[in-house]
């Protein structure tokens, strides 16, 4: 089989291919043929050598994955031969809180970007038959964040997310779902136009308008959004705690635009907000997101799928942050 390992720091440079023997499942496991995996943020820092973990010389990258069962292992109840399944972005995280103890793909384990990989069967949950097998693993990381950070959203709430990354279009089609108004932003009229194909109900050119959070507030009749996704981190939290309601919710979900920058305080005391710091979520939340998506026939949006041999050009097109949607690797 043919798989990808991270030799060295340094981006798409650095992750070597190799043949290498197909692996067996061993009590609990299962076989799979990957037959897709998405690219994050997360993968990018962790070849550059910035991610807060250690991360092992030749490790394989990529924490999103979706492929079929082609073995199981002795004691595998859960799945046959020939099941649909995608990973849990915590592969030993079935329910309760992110902890020490919390396993994550590269860190703790190989990632997802392989043409065939053994896993407990307890670390991968079932595709929805409506979903491709380049749709299912756009999801583990991207869409399980969305889900935490809307988290409380009730139908009647307005709900702001920023840009069109993964995290951000995925809250938007959960919020949406879940009968919400959103306000989006962006940098351009031809995402401006997309985000409102989507349900955005109102969306701003942050560009245009460099102090965003004063034009939501406005928006909104002056009172501000109930929740906001925070993908940015410090440079755009100032910009939400002006747009967030009195007492509302702000989700921080990334540092997107980097992490430097300061909080001014009053603002922050003034806002009342309640600031959540999100982390993914366990298996049963992943389980639980994908009913809603077989309910509302959600399907992710997809920027571009790259094959397998032609890595580097997704590692680069994703790097230069102007995607609209997931970046898939078909296998």
């Amino acid at each position: 089989m043919r798989t990808y390992r991270l030799e060295e720091l340094g981006g798409a440079s650095g992750v070597t291919l190799k043949e290498e023997a197909i692996p067996s499942p061993a009590h609990g496991q299962v076989l799979l043929r990957v037959r897709a995996s998405s690219i994050n943020f997360r993968d990018i820092i962790i070849a550059n050598g910035w991610y807060p973990l250690p991360i092992p010389v030749g490790r394989v990258p990529f924490s999103d994955g979706a492929g079929e069962v082609i073995e199981v292992g002795h004691g595998v109840k859960r799945f046959a031969v020939g099941d649909r399944v995608l990973g849990n972005f915590f592969p030993n995280l079935f329910g309760g809180k992110y902890t020490a103890d919390t396993e994550q793909w590269v860190a703790h384990h190989d990632g997802w970007l392989t043409e065939y990989k053994v896993v407990d069967a307890e670390a991968v949950v079932a595709v929805p038959e409506h979903l491709s097998f380049e749709e299912a693993a756009s999801l583990p990381c991207a869409a399980l964040t969305a889900w935490s950070a809307v988290k409380g959203v009730r139908a009647g709430d307005t709900v702001l997310t920023q840009g069109t990354g993964g995290v951000s279009l995925f809250a938007l089609q959960l919020a949406k779902a879940f009968g919400a108004k959103v306000v989006a932003t962006t940098s351009s009229r031809e995402k401006a136009e997309r985000l409102k194909s989507l349900g955005a109900d109102h969306v701003i050119d942050y560009k245009a308008s460099p102090e965003w959070g004063a034009a939501v507030k406005e928006l909104c009749g002056g009172s501000g959004v109930d929740h906001v996704v925070e993908v940015g981190g410090p440079e755009t939290l100032t910009e939400s705690l002006k747009a967030v309601a009195l007492g509302g919710h702000i989700s921080i979900v990334g540092v997107l635009a980097g992490v430097a920058g300061g909080i001014d305080f009053m603002s922050l005391f003034q806002s009342q907000a309640t600031l959540r710091p999100t982390v993914v979520g366990n298996r049963l939340d992943l389980e639980e997101m994908l009913r809603v998506f077989d309910q509302h026939s959600i399907k992710p949006v997809i920027d571009n799928v790259y094959e397998f041999e032609d890595l580097k050009s997704a590692w680069d097109h994703f790097a230069a942050r102007n995607v609209f949607g997931k970046v898939v690797i078909r296998h």
